[in-house]
């Protein structure tokens, strides 16, 4: 794959996972399930891809549970927000995941602050708070961005982990894992509260595009673009998730974002590209003495 196939593919990927949040809109069914739906398909098409491909296996790392706990608390968060208030307003909940990372960092790595940190926190929660039209519960828009936010938590709990986790597994084996592992956590909670609807053929249609579109296609399609573009680019792509969803949103369900809901968003994006670009200058700094040692 050329770079040009490559970023293509990226965006398409981008796209596909924010396309995702008006699945949340368009199936009448509870948060756990819509995601247990999506997580047992997506395991299905990642055990295809996987069996396929025959890639090693390493043995099974405990950490994976975690992982696989955070990913089914973030799409539920996710899905809770969309349903609550808006696309745009879950998507962007969601986008405050670089603050997150920030402060995991700090507390589980010990990775200090820098005035790129402080302004990239600063930004987002200037973005968060500009979303906020009136500081009430009553509000479904402070109730959505309550879920986009733990949305944006969990997130960013499952990027931290799957630094240590991904480092020596390949990814659509960390990606199956997790999957897997999200769908048995949500069994029993959809059987508890009794989240599983009627289901027709409209539902079922629904739920395998969202697994194997919007999550094994566009996993694999966003992995494929990593090994020819830069960690900085997929990043940067990535960021406008919030951008691709508004506007399908827009397009596909007529959800027309307010001018607080524009600024607020144009905050919260930015920040997420500026700690992407950061990130980026950072680890090419501390490759850089190892390019000139075998240079």
């Amino acid at each position: 794959m050329n770079r040009s196939r490559a970023v293509l593919a990226l965006h398409c990927a981008v796209l596909l996972f924010g396309f995702a949040g008006l699945f949340g809109k368009w199936l009448d069914a509870s948060p756990v399930f819509i995601v247990l739906g999506r997580t047992l398909v997506a395991a299905a098409a990642l055990a295809a891809v996987r069996a396929l491909r025959r890639e090693p296996r390493p043995p099974f790392d405990w950490r994976l549970a975690a992982a696989g706990l955070a990913l089914a608390l973030h799409w539920v968060s996710f899905f809770a927000a969309i349903q609550v208030a808006s696309v745009a307003i879950g998507l962007l909940g969601y986008a405050s995941f670089p603050l997150f990372v920030l402060v995991l960092e700090r507390v589980l790595l010990g990775q200090r602050w820098g005035r790129r940190e402080a302004a990239t926190a600063g930004l987002v929660l200037a973005g968060l708070l500009l979303l906020v039209p009136d500081f009430t519960w009553a509000s479904r828009t402070v109730q959505g961005l309550a879920w986009g936010t733990l949305s944006g938590f969990t997130f960013a709990l499952l990027a931290v982990l799957n630094r240590r986790i991904a480092a020596d597994r390949p990814a659509a084996d960390v990606a199956f894992w997790q999957n897997a592992l999200a769908a048995v956590a949500l069994v029993p909670v959809a059987v508890a509260a009794g989240a599983v609807p009627a289901i027709g053929v409209r539902e079922i249609g629904l739920v395998l595009a969202l697994g194997v579109l919007c999550t094994a296609v566009a996993h694999t399609l966003f992995i494929a673009a990593l090994r020819t573009v830069t960690a900085h680019t997929a990043s940067v792509v990535a960021a406008l998730e919030p951008v691709y969803g508004s506007a399908l949103a827009f397009a596909l369900l007529g959800e027309v974002p307010g001018a607080r809901t524009l600024v607020g968003g144009a905050l919260i994006v930015g920040a997420a590209a500026f700690a992407t670009r950061g990130a980026a200058r950072g680890a090419a700094d501390a490759a850089a003495p190892i390019r000139r040692r075998t240079g």
